[in-house]
């Protein structure tokens, strides 16, 4: 609500030009993965995305995107992705999607 708070009567009236601060994309079988990929990093995490996800059913893989810069690419569908401080106590647990 915090970004909400600071948009002007008039911005919320019309497209707010924020972004969350979580984001979760999940690949279908018609995406090209190097361009959701890219997309993560040139599109969400540069323009103020906190904490974003990855996920590919189709590989079973995710990669976890951060703010500081770091990404970590998970290698199963054994894990249980953390929101971390952005989404305190939210977790997806990727076996949901074997």
């Amino acid at each position: 609500m915090k970004k909400l708070d600071r948009l002007t009567p008039e911005q919320r009236d019309s497209i707010a030009l924020i972004v969350p601060d979580f984001v979760m994309e999940v690949r279908s079988k018609t995406d090209r993965i190097a361009k959701l990929k890219k997309k993560m990093t040139e599109t969400w995490m540069a323009n103020g995305v906190r904490l974003a996800w990855l996920i590919d059913p189709k590989l079973q893989k995710a990669w976890i995107y951060r703010a500081d810069g770091s990404e970590e690419e998970i290698d199963n569908f054994e894990t249980i992705l953390s929101g971390e401080d952005v989404l305190p106590g939210f977790g997806f647990d990727l076996r949901e999607l074997k």
